[in-house]
C-alpha cells in the first residue's frame, strides 16, 4: 500500500514552512431548517461559536454581508466588535464586505475600530457581493457593478496606507489631503480581494498583490487552477514574490465523528437549501446522487470525519497548487447550534492537529 501523502508532499518548495489556516465564515443565518429561533437567540448562539472557535484554536472568524430576512449579518463589523470582546486569539474578518455599496472611509473606519477592539485581529474581505440586494438598498446603479468595485477598492487601499487622503473619483466627492482616523493598530489591514469565477477578478488581485479568497460552491474544486494561475502570473508580472500571494479558500463543508454520521447530519438541510436557491435562480433540485458526486475526492464539498477532512483538504491544495487559508461556511444547511458547536470542537481538536502534522 502506498504510504500517504502529507501536507509538505503536496505544496510547492516555497510554501512548505507554512501551515494552512482553518476557520468557518457565517452569514448570521436566523434559522435552522425548520428549528425556527429569534434573532435574539440566534445571534447569542452565533457569539458562542466564535467563542468556541476561539478556544479550540480555530485561526479566523467570518462574517458575511447580506440584506435578506433569513440572514442577520447586515452590520457586520458590530457582530466581530462584540465576537472581539469575548475572545482572545481568534482573526476576525468579513466574508465579504460588499464594498461597491459602501463608503470606503467608512469601512475603513470601523474595521480600524474593530482592530483596536480586538487589540490587531480584524481582517476584511473585500468583493462585490453575489447577493445584489444591497446595490438597490444603497441607492446604486448595478449597470456600474465592477466600475463602482474597482474605483472603492483603489480609495480603500490608499486609505489603508496613508493617514492623509487625496483622492477624486466618479462615485463619490473627492477627499483634498484630510486625515482619515482612527488608525489600524496592525501596521496594515489585511485585505484580501474576495472572488467567484471571473478570471478578471483574479488577476486583479494579482495585480494588486492582495491576498485571494475564493468561493468555490459547486463542482470539482480543481477546475479553479487556471484561474488561481491567473492570479499568481499577474502577481508575479507586477513584481510580488511568491510568499506574498496568499490564497484562501471558501467553501461549504461539516465535520462529523465519522464520514457516516456527518453525512447523514448534513444533507438533509443542505438538500433543503440549494434546492430552494434552486427555484429561485433555475438550478435542478439537488439529488442525493448529485450530493455524493460532491463529496467525492475531487467534489467541493467538505464533508466528512476529521480524517476524511484533513485528506480533503490536503488533495484541494495540491489540486491548486498550495492554499493557506480554508474556511468552512456551516451554518446555513439546517443544523442545529449543538451540531455547529460539535463541528467546531472536531475542527479545533482533531482537523487542526492533523494539518498541523502535516
Amino acid at each position: 500500500m502506498p504510504k500517504a501523502k502529507k501536507l509538505c508532499d503536496f505544496v510547492p518548495s516555497w510554501q512548505k514552512p507554512k501551515i494552512m489556516e482553518i476557520g468557518i465564515d457565517s452569514f448570521a443565518s436566523a434559522m435552522y431548517g425548520s428549528n425556527n429561533l429569534s434573532s435574539v437567540d440566534a445571534m447569542e448562539q452565533l457569539l458562542q461559536r466564535i467563542e468556541l472557535a476561539d478556544q479550540v484554536g480555530l485561526d479566523v472568524f467570518g462574517i458575511g454581508e447580506h440584506h435578506k430576512k433569513e440572514f442577520l449579518d447586515s452590520a457586520t463589523v458590530v457582530i466581530l466588535s462584540a465576537a472581539a470582546a469575548r475572545t482572545k486569539n481568534i482573526r476576525l474578518a468579513s466574508a465579504v464586505s460588499v464594498l461597491s455599496a459602501a463608503d470606503p472611509v467608512r469601512v475603513y473606519q470601523s474595521f480600524a475600530t474593530l482592530d483596536l477592539i480586538s487589540k490587531g485581529r480584524a481582517e476584511i474581505v473585500v468583493g462585490r457581493g453575489s447577493s445584489i440586494e444591497a446595490y438597490p438598498l444603497f441607492g446604486f446603479n448595478l449597470n456600474d457593478y465592477d466600475a463602482l468595485f474597482k474605483e472603492k477598492l483603489e480609495l480603500f487601499l490608499q486609505i489603508r496606507d496613508n493617514e492623509f487622503v487625496t483622492w477624486s473619483g466618479k462615485f463619490r466627492p473627492a477627499i483634498n489631503n484630510l486625515p482619515i482616523y482612527p488608525r489600524t493598530l496592525q501596521e496594515k489591514l489585511p485585505v484580501w480581494l474576495g472572488v467567484g469565477g471571473t478570471p478578471e477578478s483574479f488577476v486583479r488581485a494579482g495585480s494588486l498583490g492582495l491576498p485571494l479568497m475564493v468561493a468555490i460552491i459547486g463542482g470539482q474544486t480543481h477546475r479553479f487552477r487556471p484561474l488561481i494561475d491567473l492570479y499568481r502570473e499577474a502577481g508575479k508580472a507586477s513584481g510580488y514574490k511568491p510568499e506574498e500571494l496568499k490564497v484562501g479558500i471558501h467553501s461549504p463543508g461539516f465535520v462529523g465523528t465519522t464520514t457516516e454520521k456527518a453525512i447523514d447530519e448534513y444533507y438533509p438541510g443542505y438538500a433543503e437549501l440549494w434546492t430552494k436557491l434552486g427555484l429561485e435562480r433555475g438550478w435542478p433540485p439537488v439529488t442525493k446522487a448529485k450530493f455524493d458526486g460532491l463529496i467525492d475526492d475531487d467534489g467541493v464539498l467538505i464533508v466528512g470525519s476529521p480524517e476524511r477532512v484533513v485528506e480533503k483538504l490536503l488533495r484541494h491544495s495540491e489540486s491548486l497548487g498550495g492554499v493557506d487559508r480554508f474556511t468552512f461556511q456551516m451554518d446555513n444547511a439546517g443544523l442545529t447550534h449543538k451540531q455547529l458547536m460539535n463541528a467546531i470542537e472536531l475542527i479545533g481538536t482533531k482537523v487542526i492537529p492533523l494539518i498541523k502534522k502535516g
